[in-house]
């Protein structure tokens, strides 16, 4: 099959470069436009806990889906001085008719608001939208604030979160295009050692993202994806581009030189090996990208489906696009060198063969202490703490940023998202017994050191007696009509109790108050949870839920399709606990990084205290497919050798020395796509750089120079061990075809 699709392409060359020029037309217009389609967010899910807390306090107490807080400050007034709170006042006067603003509190109205040392004060802002949609209401609410000469203003919150983060994403993705094309050109030209096989990757690259992103705008008009698809496109795109280009061209180039310069007969025997090889690639990072569809999370579903498009779209122009370019190219693809030697050329055979030929020498000797520097490099990850995204996560040079900062210094960590525990018990919350439990769990809080500040329906400052006769000439005043704001406590079938503590949402403090409060089961009422680190903690614990089922997929899936490839039923195996290795040691580095700190001077960040809860997961599906394409290459050339010879040393050292090379220059061009990302201003896009860069780096040195021929030499012939029930099934000799 792949020898034919070598001769239609050298055949059909002109019909394919026509087809894909006009998919290019086609996608012009609509690539600067992508983003509008795409939303920012998707790490919540509907279903947890908090999600339910939400949906009671919504329908019953009327609280709005998102709010936005309005931070006032000033140099020469006071916040409790009318003069400022009439400005606060005067600042939101046009913000009340804005369409989705449902409420407006102003600091006036609580002195908790207020901060002790009276510099700084908010307002809250109510909006009828979910965080992540209401941030298109973002930029009419920034106009309608009317600045005031005495205060200096700033706001802060959900969708003002999100919106910063679409803003810094793409400043992110434009600043690592601009690093990453002369970079990779330049290491294309060392690489190949002439401008028109450099020129190969990046033609292929480009076309295969432009493309990938017009179907990624038809689908985001349909289906919700994230901004962060961009970035993924990007750099997976780029990435893949690059990988099967370099071998599909190295490939052509030494079947040219073998073929006499027989351009058609060396584009058919590349597709029948390398092509076949980088459809065999491709499958295995499709399979490992699927398994982020089968998470409930919009962030994870749509970086999925994206993956999904960049390795349909990558292969395809892998396959199609190149053997055109190749076949027009033809014997000049060595035009126009560039002065030295390419890194592709045979002067580095002999390092290779003396590399395979020492480590088979000693196995053992190179198996322990290599396996020892992969552990100890994951060996941080014990300690991950995994949490969800929050302000930190931008830079402090965004307006939501700042605001965030304001509020922590001026309030404590604890201000911005407070615990609220609802007790829902329809018709009798104000029965005797039912304020009787809410104050005892109110005062619980109030009496916990980790807790700043109660408010609730029952004050717990007052004696047991006296808070429950409080709340009921509360409610007879709200009955009559006298707005006393209980309201916003309680009705007769909810009651909501805020806890505010002196810790961020992330902490452990908070994750500990979390689960003390949730064993709690007062009689007759339900019990729930919202707040920040309910829904951090919900989120991880849904998210990580999923996670087993995906691995499992990947890893079943990826193992089928390697004993189909290679006809062994080791080989997968090996292949799988090799790619793992280099996935843990990403993720050490992670935490040792991002999680403690280390290098945040040198890489420009403030560390996180936590490694952010999608990024091990999309890591694992990313990295198991990509890092599994350097052993599709490697097994393929062993492979081709075994079945010539017979002889398992040989045939590692040949495959080694034939394709040692090309996978270290793969290697480094994934390496400077991938790290270019590390400039990026949002954490998490550095982290997933960084993560990928250092994991393909691993992989394709440490992994595949060294473990792979130590575990093949001691493992001999069983590498090719297949039962023979096996044998009858699956295809004879699928690596090498007859292309005569």
């Amino acid at each position: 099959m792949f020898s034919i699709l070598g001769r239609a392409a050298y055949r059909w060359r002109w019909v394919i470069l026509l087809l894909w020029a006009l998919a290019l037309l086609v996608a012009a217009p609509i690539v600067p436009r992508v983003s509008e389609v795409l939303k920012v967010g998707g790490f919540s899910s509907p279903n947890t806990e908090a999600a339910h807390a939400r949906a009671v306090l919504e329908r019953e107490l009327g609280f709005a889906p998102s709010t936005l807080l309005v931070v006032y400050q000033s140099e020469s007034l006071p916040a409790t001085d009318p003069r400022f709170q009439q400005a606060v006042a005067r600042s939101l006067a046009n913000v009340r008719a804005l369409p989705g603003v449902t409420d407006v509190l102003l600091p006036s109205t609580d002195p908790a608001m207020i901060s002790r040392d009276g510099t700084t004060a908010y307002a809250i802002v109510g909006l009828d939208l979910p965080p992540e949609e209401a941030q298109r209401l973002a930029p009419a609410f920034e106009a309608a604030v009317q600045p005031q000469p005495e205060l200096q203003i700033s706001i802060a919150g959900g969708p003002v979160f999100y919106r910063d983060i679409e803003t810094v994403s793409q400043r992110d993705l434009r600043r690592a295009e601009l690093i990453v094309f002369p970079f990779a050109t330049i290491a294309l030209l060392l690489v190949f050692g002439s401008v028109i096989a450099a020129m190969m990757p990046l033609l292929v690259g480009a076309a295969g993202v432009a493309v990938v992103l017009l179907t990624l705008f038809a689908i985001a008009s349909r289906v919700d994806l994230s901004i962060f698809v961009l970035n993924l496109a990007t750099m997976l795109g780029l990435g893949l581009a690059v990988d099967y280009s370099l071998f599909i061209t190295s490939r052509f180039r030494e079947e040219l030189a073998r073929q006499g310069r027989d351009v058609p007969r060396a584009l058919e025997r590349t597709m029948a090996t390398a092509g076949k090889a980088v459809f065999f690639s491709g499958a295995t990072v499709l399979i490992g990208l699927t398994g982020l569809a089968l998470f409930e999370f919009m962030f994870l579903r749509s970086v999925g489906i994206a993956g999904v498009v960049v390795v349909a779209w990558s292969t395809i122009a892998a396959l199609t696009l190149l053997p055109a370019l190749l076949a027009v190219a033809g014997t000049r693809i060595d035009r126009f060198s560039v002065r030295g030697r390419s890194f592709l050329g045979h002067h580095g055979d002999d390092f290779w063969v003396r590399l395979s030929e020492g480590v088979m020498a000693r196995p053992v000797a190179v198996l322990i202490p290599t396996l020892a520097l992969l552990l100890l490099v994951g060996a941080p990850f014990l300690d991950a703490n995994i949490s969800s995204p929050d302000a930190t996560i931008l830079p402090k040079d965004q307006p939501s940023r700042q605001a965030f900062d304001i509020l922590v210094q001026e309030y404590g960590a604890g201000e911005i998202s407070p615990f609220l525990i609802v007790l829902e018990s329809p018709g009798r919350i104000f029965d005797r017994d039912a304020l009787g439990e809410i104050y005892d769990i109110s005062s619980r809080l109030a009496n916990d050191p980790r807790v700043t500040r109660v408010q609730s329906i029952t004050p717990p400052a007052l004696p047991r007696e006296q808070a429950i006769g409080v709340a009921s000439l509360q409610r007879g005043l709200q009955q009559v009509g006298v707005d006393t704001g209980a309201s916003r406590l309680a009705n007769d079938n909810a009651a909501v109790i805020f806890a505010y503590t002196a810790y961020l949402p992330n902490d452990e403090e908070n994750k500990a108050l979390l689960a003390e409060l949730r064993a709690l089961d007062p009689p007759g009422m339900t019990l729930l949870v919202d707040g920040g680190t309910a829904e951090i903690v919900d989120s991880v614990g849904e998210m990580y839920a999923d996670f087993p089922r995906a691995i499992a997929l990947i890893v079943v899936a990826t193992y089928l399709v390697l004993l189909v490839l290679f006809r062994s039923l080791l080989l997968p195996l090996k292949a799988i606990l090799m790619n793992g290795l280099s996935i843990l040691a990403s993720y050490g580095a992670l935490v040792w990084v991002f999680q403690e700190g280390h290098l945040s001077r040198f890489m420009g960040f403030s560390a996180l205290g936590f490694v952010e809860a999608s990024l091990p997961i999309i890591m694992f599906c990313v990295l198991f497919g990509l890092s599994m394409d350097y052993e599709v290459f490697l097994l393929s050339r062993v492979r081709e050798e075994w079945e010539r010879t017979g002889d398992n040393t040989r045939a590692v050292a040949v495959g080694l020395q034939r394709s040692g090379r090309i996978i270290t220059s793969a290697a480094l061009l994934v390496v400077v796509v991938t790290a270019s990302f590390v400039t990026a201003d949002v954490v998490i896009i550095k982290a997933l750089g960084f993560g990928i860069a250092l994991a393909v780096f691993l992989d394709a040195t440490v992994v595949r120079a060294l473990l792979v021929p130590s575990t093949m030499k001691l493992l001999g012939h069983w590498n090719w061990w297949l039962p023979s029930p096996l044998q009858r099934l699956l295809p004879r000799r699928p690596l090498l075809e007859d292309s005569s």
